[in-house]
């Protein structure tokens, strides 16, 4: 624009030089007779003119005269001693006259007197002045419209992810130090879209909670087993002490009674010593600790096995099928031949006289099937825990309620897994052993 208004000036200039050029000088105060009838000739106001001659020099500025004729204000010394150096080389130059202010002139190259005319760059100035500020104003306005409308589209836009951030700061409050918690707070579903970077976000959300919530519950439930595992240890460790003790206070009263119940205290000190050693067993299973690893002939150890039970219990149908191959498994013989002894006393105490029960050696392990009564329905899920028996009463004919659990611990510190399939006649019980 400045160049523009710029262009349009000199032309201006170049115009204004024109007509001072070509029309008759304008009075330049010589000695005549006739008044003085000075004309602006069609010039502009604020145009100086100024002419040089060989020893004279005068120049005006026509000023504003109101309605009547132009005001013509003679030019200073100083004011002409610039105009006069003003090259003439046919091109518009800016000079500053003293008290004027900045002019663009132009001079003649030809001719005597030597013409010089010009016009004032105030008004190109200002106006130049004017667009920049207005330009100011309107990109003000422009980035201020900008900014607000950023920022409503920038918080509609996160207005779901405060939703999300909203459900996990109420996540975050609940109390998850102990006991049961109900984690049931989730990024509503129309949040969790994975085709948006908010539905990522908000399905990681709800993964991370889901997660969460299980392994709460686990350790709820874990809480709860520790409770129950303390309380049943504590009534089976009872139970003996309690009966060690009656009988040693009944010794004591009644001498004649010591043979007697030296004998019930070698029982229970017995049993209450098999129960600590399974507890213990257990703890160092569940610490990790590891077991013997060395060859094991599992045909000879299921042989022998159901050898022993046959001569304990000759009242079952103990039956035992092996593959014509050896089967071997690395792992502890003594720990093996424990989860095979528990099998086979649960199943000679929790089935009838008469029944049947096979051994099945495989490549994988073995299998433990009775056609007893099963599980009860109720019983059958939690069969592997740990103080977990059929008999709800605990009599001491039931046992502690450890085999199960110490076989699936020891299978575990095997690598292997043990399953339970029951029903009414149909009781098998999987072992599975890497090879």
């Amino acid at each position: 624009m400045r160049g523009y208004l710029y262009g349009q000036l000199d032309d201006d200039v170049r115009g204004a030089l024109g007509r001072s050029y070509a029309a008759p000088p304008i009075n330049f105060r010589v000695e005549r007779d006739e008044p003085d009838e000075r004309e602006g000739r069609g010039q502009r106001v604020g145009t100086v003119m100024a002419m040089f001659y060989a020893d004279y020099a005068d120049g005006d500025l026509i000023a504003d005269g109101g309605r009547g004729p132009a005001d013509f204000e003679p030019l200073s010394a100083d004011a002409l001693a610039i105009l006069e150096d003003v090259p003439t080389d046919g091109r518009v130059h800016t000079v500053a006259l003293p008290d004027m202010g900045s002019y663009r002139v132009m001079a003649t190259s030809e001719g005597s007197p030597r013409v010089v005319a010009g016009l004032p760059v105030g008004e190109v100035d200002e106006t130049i002045e004017s667009l920049v500020r207005w330009e100011l104003l309107a990109t003000l306005l422009g980035v201020a419209g900008a900014a607000a409308a950023g920022l409503f589209v920038v918080r509609r836009q996160l207005a779901p992810l405060r939703e999300v951030a909203g459900t996990a700061h109420r996540v975050a409050e609940l109390p998850l130090a102990s006991g049961e918690i109900d984690l049931s707070e989730r990024v509503p579903a129309r949040l969790t879209d994975e085709r948006t970077e908010v539905g990522q976000v908000g399905a990681a959300l709800n993964a991370m909670l889901d997660h969460v919530e299980a392994s709460l519950d686990q350790r709820h439930r874990s809480e709860q087993q520790v409770r129950q595992f303390v309380a049943d240890a504590s009534h089976e460790l009872r139970t003996p002490l309690a009966t060690i003790a009656g009988y040693t206070e009944l010794a004591r009263n009644r001498p004649e009674t010591t043979p007697t119940a030296l004998a019930k205290v070698e029982t229970e000190s017995a049993r209450m010593t098999g129960l600590v050693e399974d507890l213990l067993l257990l703890a160092r299973l569940d610490s990790g600790r590891p077991l013997e690893r060395t060859p094991v002939d599992l045909s000879r150890l299921l042989l022998e096995a159901v050898n022993d039970a046959r001569v304990v219990d000759p009242d079952h149908q103990w039956r035992l099928s092996l593959p014509d191959a050896p089967l071997t498994v690395p792992g502890d013989e003594a720990r093996l031949h424990q989860v095979v002894t528990n099998l086979l006393t649960n199943a000679r105490k929790y089935t009838p006289a008469g029944s049947t029960v096979t051994v099945t050696g495989t490549a994988s392990g073995f299998t433990v099937h009775d056609d007893g009564p099963g599980f009860p329905p109720d019983l059958a899920p939690r069969a592997f825990e740990r103080f977990v028996r059929g008999d709800a009463a605990r009599t001491r004919a039931g046992g502690a309620g450890l085999g199960l659990s110490l076989v699936e611990a020891i299978v575990a510190a095997h690598g292997g897994a043990v399953s339970l399939d029951t029903s009414l006649g149909n009781t098998t019980v999987t072992v599975n052993l890497p090879r």
